[in-house]
């Protein structure tokens, strides 16, 4: 019952992950939290597969759809991702192994993520001007600080990819969505590789994959499809309201924590 109530969840959030570039995870993570049928180290986990497997699956159709991507600009930003996504998951190892409690680790990434959701809000209405910048130390350090965040919330992306491309680099917000999910892609690979080879994958339900790594593929596929025929303009609309129901999920789940 579990693996099928997971299988939904990630198809409807990969599917409106891979359209508006925040990767799946955003949704996943929270509505797994308030399910709360596993801690906060499984629920990373399972939504780094759900979401590894959507950005193959996206990436790879993205190409075949004939996006043109600037592909030297892609690879120094998922270097960095990759190196990002190693320290954000030793990170969330380490803030585990510290802390008395799950809720505090668990109260810590809410507050994270509803600063990353309120910042992307903000710029997707243009509350602030931006820059231009094209060094290849620029493109790497988004990359690096964008692959940590993600790998530490467990989030894939979430929508401080498409907002960061979009200010630092005057990226389109279509082709935003595009190097986000590639980005997604080297950070949540770079996950699962540092778990392998630190605390391995015995500590997780590998039964649920069967469900996790399908729905991820299927939402990929689907997002990719819608990808193709929306307008920029609904991109945007569907970014806005997407970031306003994560975070009203959000703060449920740090009202339950208080409980």
């Amino acid at each position: 019952m579990v693996g099928w109530i997971y299988f939904f969840i990630i198809i409807f959030a990969n599917s409106i992950g891979a359209v508006s570039g925040m990767g799946g995870g955003v949704i996943i993570k929270p509505l797994f939290d308030t399910l709360g049928f596993h801690d906060v180290l499984s629920i990373s986990f399972y939504s780094t597969v759900a979401v590894l497997s959507m950005s193959i699956v996206s990436t790879i159709r993205q190409a075949q759809n004939g996006v043109k991507i600037n592909w030297s600009f892609a690879l120094w930003l998922s270097f960095g991702s990759v190196l990002g996504g190693i320290f954000g998951s030793l990170g969330l190892d380490k803030l585990v192994g510290i802390m008395p409690s799950e809720k505090i680790v668990s109260l810590v990434q809410i507050v994270l993520i509803v600063a990353t959701l309120l910042f992307s809000y903000a710029y997707s209405k243009k509350h602030w001007r931006g820059y231009q910048l094209n060094s290849t130390i620029s493109i790497l350090g988004c990359g690096l600080f964008l692959g940590a965040i993600a790998s530490f919330l467990g989030i894939g992306g979430g929508p401080l990819n498409v907002a960061l491309l979009m200010m630092l680099f005057q990226v389109p917000i279509k082709d935003a969505t595009v190097y986000s999910i590639i980005t997604i892609l080297f950070s949540q690979l770079s996950k699962v590789i540092t778990i392998s080879v630190s605390t391995g994958f015995s500590q997780f339900d590998l039964s649920l994959l069967m469900y996790i790594i399908p729905a991820g593929i299927i939402g990929g596929f689907l997002g990719a499809y819608l990808s193709k025929i929306v307008s920029s303009e609904k991109v945007t609309t569907i970014y806005q309201f997407v970031i306003i129901g994560v975070l009203l999920v959000n703060f449920y789940n740090a009202y339950k924590l208080f409980l």
